[in-house]
């Protein structure tokens, strides 16, 4: 065989081992190390386990009774309004947790209504939406049952496999070809879901997946290569979408990891393009809601490399860094229960506003 070499322009040449016939699934034994076995695995029922949070435990849309009060809340407002108007996008990245804490009507609202124009996530989201969807409920106690070998192996959560495989075989994204199913299936709780949302009103839903973080990982008929596959498309997505961003609004709700990381790769793909073709991409808001304190003088920039705070990727990368060059950020320190209820009542009451001021008019 000959050897791989890589030229000044990037370019492999040379022969790269193909794989064996008869290879399944993406899984070959090419390992000189054992593979662990998942036939072996048992699952179980999730009518077993139970449920932290079940649909009717799923918050209501409603004015928050304590609002979330903060002095440039308002700004945000505005900027998401400003963003809107001008039909530039607005993207939410967010972990699974404001599902788990009984989110998901104000979330769905914000895509109908047109406020949320793309929502990015993680793999775990896709497990409590669909689980959500399916009617029963979401969530379980995790030191209970991993103690008893049997955390996430739950067959229901299981389907998620079987739906990324076909979402990969259409060549669609990983939340694209979720929602279209949750859809067509017109499952019993679809009213709940982000990502039927999204199917339904053309708003992108993009899962942004790390192999081994998610239950349905561990099952023996997960295929790595379709949930990859799936992702990275639903990468390309989000990429797309953050070429348009200029003037608009990026905003990161509990995403310390996966939100900093995936848009700072992104950001520099649309920007690599923006600047070959002359425009400019770095007048945008960020804003990040999280539980972490950070000083009133943020904006400044992290602590150095000595100090724990220095790590935290959400203030060096979406509050300092990618805003550098003309862009604004904030940094709304909350519960999720109090501070994206408070901005759907900010942004409803506007809308409402709007709407009374035209049938006056």
């Amino acid at each position: 065989m000959m050897p791989l070499s890589v030229t000044k322009d990037a370019t492999v040449r040379g022969s790269l081992p193909s794989l064996p016939t008869g290879c399944q699934g993406g899984l070959c034994q090419m390992s000189r190390y054992e593979l662990f076995d998942r036939s072996r695995i048992r699952l179980e029922s999730f009518q077993k386990r139970g449920h932290d949070l079940v649909p009717e435990g799923v918050l209501p849309l409603e004015r928050p009774k304590v609002a979330y009060s903060h002095p440039e809340f308002p700004e945000l407002t505005s900027a998401i309004v400003a963003a809107r108007q001008a039909d530039r996008p607005v993207v939410l990245m967010m972990g699974a947790h404001p599902i788990k804490a009984g989110l998901s009507r104000y979330l769905v609202d914000l895509i109908e209504r047109g406020w949320v124009t793309h929502v990015a996530s993680n793999g775990a989201s896709t497990v409590h939406d669909f689980e959500l969807a399916l009617g029963e409920g979401t969530s379980e106690d995790v030191a209970k049952w991993i103690r008893r070998g049997q955390f996430g192996l739950w067959r229901e959560p299981g389907r998620l496999n079987a739906i990324v495989l076909e979402a990969a075989r259409r060549g669609e994204g990983l939340g694209e070809g979720l929602g279209r199913t949750i859809e067509e299936a017109r499952l019993p709780r679809a009213d709940l879901s982000l990502f039927a949302a999204g199917w339904r009103c053309h708003v992108p839903v993009t899962v942004h997946v790390g192999i081994g973080n998610d239950i349905i990982h561990a099952h023996a008929d997960c295929d790595g290569a379709a949930w990859g596959a799936a992702s990275y498309t639903d990468f390309l997505i989000f990429a797309r979408t953050l070429e348009r961003l200029e003037g608009g609004v990026f905003l990161n709700v509990g995403s310390a990891v996966t939100g900093p990381e995936v848009f700072l790769k992104a950001l520099s793909m649309a920007r690599n393009v923006a600047a070959q073709q002359g425009r400019s991409l770095h007048r945008f808001t960020t804003a990040v809601f999280d539980l972490v304190e950070l000083p009133d003088t943020f904006r400044a920039g992290p602590p150095g490399k000595d100090h724990p705070a220095y790590y935290y990727r959400p203030w060096k990368t979406l509050l300092v860094r990618t805003v550098a060059d003309g862009g604004r950020s904030y940094y709304f320190r909350g519960d999720h229960r109090r501070t994206l209820p408070t901005l759907w009542w900010n942004l409803a009451e506007y809308q409402s506003r709007v709407v009374s001021a035209a049938g006056q008019a």
